[in-house]
């Protein structure tokens, strides 16, 4: 993400503390549902006409969660979100993601030869989204040339890395590993 927004974090009401179940990526998924038909939250972000921009917010059981405001022809580049499970809904415009349908290892190598039928592509439109499991590797984008996008993500645990990936034809590589510090 590049720059965050200058709004305080928000909160939602969510269940915490020891008896608190952690949150399934159905769970998430649910949660970002809801937030993402919250108007009036959608609408309180600010939105630059360069940048992305984002609010933290708190999700349940421990989760966080972004709502981040997309330009037009902006995108995430493509990475994973290590060992969290994850979510995202679309709460304005369309965005695309462009995922591996692979599990890769989890560390210890640099390169990878993917094979053929891995690609995934799917169109998000307004309240559509999709939850996933540890180590999805996959880009995020607005590709609409002048419009804006708006959507929420869910992380559990809260993100402890994101690793970042160049693809060359059939070949991955591993280019950068990211910590929370980087993004706050």
């Amino acid at each position: 993400m590049s720059a965050p927004s200058t709004a305080p974090a928000l909160s939602f009401p969510a269940r915490s503390g020891p008896d608190a179940p952690a949150p399934t990526e159905a769970r998430l998924l649910d949660f970002a549902r809801r937030t993402a038909a919250d108007t009036a939250l959608v609408a309180s972000l600010p939105l630059s006409p360069d940048d992305r921009t984002w609010l933290r917010l708190d999700g349940p059981g421990g989760s966080e969660v972004w709502l981040i405001g997309w330009p037009p022809g902006t995108g995430t580049g493509r990475h994973d979100h290590a060992d969290s499970l994850g979510a995202f809904v679309t709460a304005a415009g369309e965005l695309r993601e462009n995922a591996l349908a692979a599990r890769l290892p989890t560390d210890g190598w640099r390169s990878l030869e993917l094979t053929d039928g891995v690609d995934q592509e799917r169109l998000l439109p307004v309240g559509t989204g999709r939850a996933f499991g540890p180590h999805h590797v996959h880009e995020v984008l607005n590709a609409s040339p002048d419009r804006h996008a708006v959507s929420v993500h869910a992380y559990h645990p809260p993100l402890p890395r994101i690793r970042r990936y160049s693809r060359s034809g059939r070949t991955l590589r591993l280019e950068q590993v990211e910590r929370p510090e980087n993004w706050r």
